[in-house]
């Protein structure tokens, strides 16, 4: 298969109370029929673990899990592994598919990326992949894992245009100690050129795009499945009426499109689009302003609740100011980090746009110095929570 460039450190590496001799050390990877799980699965292989694919079957809306299923299975036939199938699909449908109906029902935007990993990946299949006699289980995730001492560390990836470390915040130290990232020390452009060179079936196979249960269509309309429609009035933030909605559930903060015929007040420029800024919910009135720079937009503190340390905070010192943002792929901001009460805020140097309840904050640390026990200059994802 020719050599690979790059050898990941893992946590056994580092771990003298755990050894295992190189054909002993089982791994179930969770193929997911994408090509970055494949190469996960194919980098494991080459550093001799005992690997198995495992393809979670989870709920989905159109079928198309059928396809990845078989992509998944192709992938272990290709690599020489066992491969089995973990039917998952009522719990995914309680405990991520119906969290996300019922976030928007209270008209937040809740991030189901964030609950499938908690509940499913991480959840369930650790918990069921351990119970059959795994010592890890591996994801195509990219970020990567350190360990200082006894403690883990979920570092961003190399690839930062392609980093999920965002989506999770909620791993604790007892799921980090039986996982494995192998690929967060690459880029994609280098995944798929292994794919390539090994002649994955996966080689050329297009990411999958938006939330993964839903398929093609909008998540508006998705959601008009379970949601009675209930018109409302579109109102600018001065509390003038110019227009109607279908339910404030159906929206999110920042929405542009899809909000219908509004009426133009006079003396606005019409090429400046309307922009979601507000719900209030009591009245099921959405508020919305002109163009995307709209002071409104923007918020300079964030409140947190269900805040999550990666390493829990009573064993070292959270810093005062950290590294945060508020949504998937936003650049990274400074911001002060402090407890209010039983809730934690954010205060940042710059105004954030389009911050939405129901979705995760994140926050990191770049290590200060070589002794942190990461490289220096690496980002460390301390923690998140859920923006309240």
């Amino acid at each position: 298969m020719g050599s690979l460039k790059k050898k990941t450190v893992y946590p056994e590496q580092n771990r003298s109370q755990r050894v295992y001799p190189e054909q002993s050390r089982k791994v179930f990877v969770g193929l997911s029929g994408g090509v970055d799980s494949s190469v996960a699965a194919l980098l494991l292989k080459k550093e001799g673990y005992n690997v198995v694919g495992i393809h979670l079957k989870c709920w989905n809306e159109n079928g198309c899990d059928e396809i990845e299923a078989e992509y998944a299975r192709r992938v272990a036939e290709a690599l020489k592994i066992p491969f089995y199938t973990f039917d998952l699909e009522k719990e995914y449908e309680a405990k991520v598919v119906r969290y996300m109906i019922n976030g928007y029902k209270k008209g937040i935007t809740p991030n189901p990326d964030v609950m499938c990993n908690r509940e499913i990946k991480f959840g369930l299949f650790l918990k069921k992949a351990l119970e059959l006699g795994a010592d890890y289980i591996a994801t195509g995730h990219y970020v990567k894992l350190a360990k200082k001492g006894s403690k883990y560390a979920l570092i961003a990836a190399n690839d930062k245009n392609k980093d999920q470390s965002y989506f999770l915040w909620t791993l604790t130290q007892n799921d980090l100690k039986y996982c494995l990232f192998p690929i967060g020390e690459y880029k994609k452009p280098e995944i798929r050129k292994i794919a390539k060179r090994t002649k994955l079936p996966t080689a050329d196979k297009k990411d999958s795009q938006g939330i993964c249960f839903i398929g093609k269509i909008s998540v508006s309309d998705f959601l008009r499945k379970y949601i009675p429609i209930k018109k409302g009035n579109v109102i600018t933030k001065e509390g003038k009426i110019i227009g109607t909605h279908d339910g404030v559930y159906f929206y999110t903060i920042g929405q542009r499109t899809g909000l219908g015929n509004l009426k133009k007040e006079k003396g606005e420029i019409e090429s400046k689009p309307y922009y979601v800024a507000g719900k209030n919910i009591k009245k099921n009135e959405l508020i919305v302003v002109r163009g995307e720079n709209n002071e409104t937009l923007y918020k300079k503190e964030v409140t947190l609740t269900n805040v999550n340390f990666i390493t829990p905070h009573t064993q070292y010192s959270i810093p005062d100011t950290v590294l945060a943002r508020v949504r998937y792929r936003q650049p990274l901001s400074k911001a002060n980090f402090k407890k209010v009460g039983s809730r934690y805020e954010l205060t940042f140097e710059k105004p954030q746009k389009f911050v939405t309840v129901g979705q995760s904050a994140v926050f990191y640390q770049k290590n200060p110095s070589v002794n942190s026990g990461h490289r220096s200059g690496e980002l460390r994802m301390l923690g998140g929570g859920i923006i309240v």
